[in-house]
């Protein structure tokens, strides 16, 4: 069997100076292009949102990080991010993605967000991952990148609930709020996901 490494989100707008960034995000980058020698396949998640998403504070004309209900339930909502074909939607210009066999991009459904590289946030909608490494042998996943709070947990918890081995790699993830990140290492913890590399992530 193989194991696949899952770069998560590693994009400009979640790095330093982005429309949505993580405290350190751009430090992860180095991280993942070392674990990429760990695996047998690599893939890539790219946030790629349509202008006007349904989890943009602006299209509701609300303020940024506060919540609305959406048709699968309760949406924080972000500043706009990630839009499709900006210089914010781009991969990070040190991230080896030669390396990548496979880019999911994910939240391009107008009115679903998406966190996890498995599922859309309506938690039914599937991006066809699992069945992609199931199609390749893959047996194990490892996952790095951002933000540990938001879309490398759901990513792992979804990893674990369709049947893969998983670990999330400490020094190759950084997360958006102290107590956020605390809770999510719990949750993966309490799911069985493995911490990896040392405890230099965030």
């Amino acid at each position: 069997m193989a194991r696949a490494l899952i770069v998560i989100d590693v994009q400009n707008d979640f790095c330093p100076g982005g429309a949505l960034a993580v405290p350190g995000g751009d430090e992860v980058v180095a991280a993942c292009n070392r674990w990429m020698d760990e695996a047998d396949h690599v893939v890539l998640t790219q946030d790629w949102h349509p202008s006007g998403h349904a989890s943009f504070a602006s299209t509701h004309d609300q303020a940024p990080f506060s919540t609305t209900m959406l048709s699968y339930g309760e949406q924080v909502l972000w500043p706009d991010h990630c839009v499709q074909g900006s210089e914010g939607a781009a991969l990070h210009d040190r991230l080896d993605t030669d390396r990548a066999s496979l880019v999911i991009r994910k939240g391009f459904r107008p009115a679903i967000d998406s966190y996890s590289a498995f599922r859309e946030n309506d938690r039914r909608t599937t991006t066809g991952l699992g069945a992609w490494l199931r199609g390749v042998g893959v047996d194990e996943v490892l996952l790095c990148g951002l933000a540990t709070d938001y879309c490398v947990q759901y990513s792992a918890l979804d990893a674990v609930a369709a049947g893969f081995r998983t670990a999330v790699i400490d020094e190759a993830v950084r997360g958006i709020d102290p107590d956020g990140v605390a809770r999510a290492w719990q949750a993966l913890a309490d799911a069985g996901v493995e911490r990896l590399g040392g405890s230099a992530g965030g």
